[in-house]
Formats: C-alpha cells, structure tokens, sequence
C-alpha cells in the first residue's frame, strides 16, 4: 500500500542512513504522499522500527505503513548492507517526520567461547 511512496524517498533514505552513521537524522516527508497511499485517511502514524544484522527486530504488530518501510530497506541492496553492518532505529511521527539513529548493535551470543569441564 505504502511501498511506491517509500520507493519514491528510498534514494533520500539511503543517503540519510550513511549520515546517520555520524548524527541523528530527520527528514520531513510530504503528508499528502501518505494520505493518498492509504485507505482510510486518517492522519497520524506513528511508529519505531528496530533494525539489528540486517534484520527488522520488531516489525510484529507495526502498521502497514511500517512494515512497507521495513520491506523496501531490506529489498534495495545498499541500504540492506548499511543496515547489515549497523544498528538503526527508525521513527516515523505524526507531523510526517522520519528519524534515522544508528545504534550499538549487541554482541552475538553465538561467539561465545566454549568452556572446557575440570578435570577430576
């Protein structure tokens, strides 16, 4: 539903993502995109998306306009690769405003060094 007007600030989100790296970013976005892509017109999204490895961590529950965001990140390469090799939150307002932030992402269990038993 969301996906061509997304597509429409993907190069701009890219671009945003790489500054991010230094400083929060805020990008303004045109309302009236939205309110033409959605059924309903109801004004006031609001929503935070938690990316970590290249992976949204909670997109469960999110709106479509949400999880639209989330699809067209992790379906253009450059931005996967960003978002693979750090952490960012991305929020998005009521007034249409979208936050980039790049976060520590947390350490991978998986690495863990194995513990060898004592000897008896």
């Amino acid at each position: 539903m969301y996906t061509q007007t997304w597509n429409k600030y993907l190069p701009v989100i890219r671009i945003l993502l790489k500054r991010a790296i230094n400083e929060d970013q805020t990008l303004q976005l045109n309302t009236s995109d939205f309110q033409k892509a959605a059924i309903v017109r109801k004004a006031g999204y609001k929503f935070t998306i938690e990316f970590s490895n290249g992976k949204a961590e909670n997109i469960t529950g999110l709106p479509d306009i949400a999880k639209d965001l989330s699809s067209v990140l992790l379906s253009d390469p450059a931005a996967k690769e960003l978002l693979s090799q750090h952490g960012y939150t991305i929020s998005f307002d009521t007034k249409c405003q979208l936050t980039l932030r790049k976060v520590a992402v947390p350490a991978n269990t998986a690495t863990l060094p194995v513990v060898e038993p004592l000897a008896e």
